[in-house]
């Protein structure tokens, strides 16, 4: 990745509905530059999709939650089963395997504190698997939506 791929990501990661002309001017590059460039990112990997972030709060689920989970027997089969389940439910926004005590991380959004323990009850400590469940409410949440190519210059850059 060289600086106008990093640009390039850049830009889109901030509105992915960006007009090809517009990213192009921004850029300061040809239009056709910007095109090409473009299709080589998302040809390579680099750009997996576009997406619309939404306001939880006007989509009626105010209430977020992460939901920490100990799953048993711990098997690859039973860890991606039960990832596979939950990751299809609606309340769902993310899923992580984790390290440590916990096997699974969940992070939800749901109407009311009501509905965040109906899902909690209902859909993931009668799953046979669940050994454990903790949950913690999200008092807040802020998402950096543009995350830059990792480098070798920066502070946490390893010493050679």
């Amino acid at each position: 990745m060289d600086e106008l791929d990093s640009a390039l990501v850049a830009a889109l990661q901030d509105d992915g509905r960006r007009s090809n002309r517009d990213l192009a001017a921004a850029l300061g590059v040809a239009p056709s530059t910007s095109l090409e460039r473009t299709r080589a990112l998302r040809t390579r990997g680099v750009i997996t999709g576009y997406h619309a972030t939404v306001d939880l709060v006007a989509l009626d689920r105010p209430v977020q939650a992460m939901i920490f989970i100990r799953l048993r027997p711990q098997s690859r089969k039973v860890m991606h089963g039960f990832r596979d389940f939950v990751a299809a439910l609606p309340e769902t926004l993310n899923v992580y395997i984790i390290t440590g005590f916990e096997d699974t991380l969940v992070h939800v959004a749901v109407p009311t504190p009501q509905a965040l323990q109906d899902f909690v009850l209902d859909s993931l400590t009668k799953r046979p698997e669940v050994a454990d469940v903790r949950t913690a409410v999200v008092f807040e949440h802020v998402r950096n939506h543009v995350i830059a190519p990792a480098t070798d210059a920066g502070p946490h850059a390893s010493v050679r």
